[in-house]
C-alpha cells in the first residue's frame, strides 16, 4: 500500500470511528476488536395507556414491576424486577443482557413484587414454561378487611428478538392493561328518605380469582364471592323537603371483568331476607359504553375502564329496575332481565 493509500484508509478509519464515537458506539467490538464487546439484550419501555384516557398512565399507577423473560420455546430465561422511585420516570428504562440471535418472551406484572401485593404466582416461574404460568388472588378472594382494596394489578407481554450484529441494545416497548377493578354501588330511596346500609347485605359473585400466562381468566371449581371493602352512608344534598338525602353505599375490588361471565351483583335485605336484587353486573356496565366508543368491542372496554359507579334506586324496599346511574349516565332499562 503506498502512502497516499494508506493516508487515504486512515481517514477514512478515523471518520468511522469519529461517527460512531457521536453516536456512542465507539466503545464496542463492533468497531475494533481490541474493545469490549457491544452490548446484546434488549433495553424496554413500559407503557399503561391501555385506558379511556387513551394516555400513559404508567409513571403514575405502577409502584412495582416483575419482568419474566421466556426463550422462543417457552423456557425460562431470568427474571428482573423494579420496586423504587424509577418507575415514576417517564424516561426510565429496563436494560437486560441476553444473548443475541435468538426471540424471547417477555411477561410483565405491575404490582405483584411490591408488599401490599395481593396477587402471588401459584408455581415459582423458575420451574415452568411460560404457558403453566398462572397468578392468582390471595385466599382466593378473601377482601373484606376494612378499608382495605386488591393491590392494583398490571399485565403486559412483548415477543422480540435481538439481532446480531448490532451495536447497542435493541429498544421494546411493553404495553399494560389492568386486571383490577372498583365498584361503588348506591342505593337510594326515590322518596329522599335515607336509605341505612347496615339494613342490606351486598357481594358480588364472580369465577376470575385465576390467570393464565396471557391474562385469560381460567375457571376454577370454588368461584369467588366478593364482600364490599367498605360500606357506609353518603350525603347527597337536600331533598325538596329541606331533609338531607342519604344514600347506602358499598365499594368492591374485583379481578379482571369478563365478556360473557356470570359476574353477578346481588343486594339482600336483611331484615326478612328477601333479595332486593340480582343482576348480571358485566351486562349492565357495559350499558355505561356511549355513542362515542359504540366501535370499541365489549372486552376492550371492559378493559380500559377500571372505575364504576352504580346508583340504584329503590321505592318501598324494592329496586326500580327500570332506571340506574352508572358513572354519572343514567340508563333506563326496557329489558330489565338483560
Amino acid at each position: 500500500m503506498n502512502l497516499l493509500s494508506h493516508k487515504i484508509c486512515r481517514s477514512i478509519m478515523g471518520a468511522v470511528i469519529a461517527a460512531a464515537s457521536m453516536l456512542g458506539l465507539a466503545g464496542c467490538g463492533a468497531i475494533n476488536d481490541d474493545l469490549p464487546p457491544c452490548p446484546e439484550g434488549v433495553r424496554l419501555r413500559f407503557v399503561f395507556d391501555y385506558n379511556m384516557e387513551f394516555a400513559n398512565a404508567f409513571p403514575s399507577q405502577v409502584d412495582c414491576l416483575t419482568l419474566l423473560v421466556y426463550d422462543a420455546q417457552g423456557r425460562y430465561v431470568t427474571t428482573r424486577t423494579e420496586t423504587t422511585d424509577v418507575l415514576a420516570d417517564e424516561n426510565w428504562r429496563m436494560t437486560i443482557d441476553l444473548p443475541a440471535g435468538q426471540s424471547y418472551r417477555f411477561i410483565a406484572y405491575g404490582g405483584m413484587e411490591c408488599a401490599q401485593s395481593t396477587f402471588h404466582f401459584v408455581s415459582d416461574p423458575k420451574t415452568i414454561d411460560v404457558t403453566s404460568l398462572e397468578v392468582a388472588m390471595n385466599d382466593n378472594c378473601v377482601d373484606a378487611e376494612p378499608g382495605v382494596a386488591l393491590h392494583p394489578l398490571f399485565y403486559g407481554n412483548l415477543d422480540m428478538s435481538v439481532p446480531t450484529g448490532a451495536l447497542d441494545y435493541t429498544e421494546g416497548t411493553v404495553y399494560m392493561m389492568r386486571d383490577t377493578n372498583t365498584l361503588r354501588v348506591l342505593l337510594q330511596n326515590v322518596d329522599g328518605t335515607p336509605v341505612d346500609p347496615t339494613e342490606f347485605d351486598f357481594n358480588i359473585t364472580d369465577d376470575n380469582t385465576l390467570l393464565a400466562w396471557d391474562n385469560s381468566v381460567i375457571p376454577t371449581a370454588a368461584g369467588c364471592t366478593y364482600a364490599p371493602y367498605a360500606t357506609g352512608q353518603a350525603g347527597a344534598g337536600l331533598n325538596q323537603n329541606g331533609s338531607e338525602a342519604l344514600l347506602a353505599f358499598a365499594e368492591f375490588s374485583t379481578s379482571r371483568l369478563i365478556e360473557g361471565s356470570g359476574a353477578r351483583l346481588n343486594i339482600t335485605d336483611v331484615r326478612n331476607g328477601q333479595s332486593v336484587l340480582s343482576i348480571p353486573l358485566v351486562n349492565y356496565l357495559l350499558l355505561l359504553r356511549s355513542q362515542q366508543f359504540e366501535s370499541m368491542g365489549d372486552q376492550e372496554f371492559l378493559d380500559r375502564e377500571h372505575r364504576w359507579n352504580m346508583i340504584l334506586f329503590l321505592d318501598n324496599g324494592r329496586w326500580i329496575d327500570t332506571r340506574i346511574v352508572i358513572n354519572d349516565w343514567i340508563v333506563r332499562i326496557n329489558n330489565a332481565d338483560l
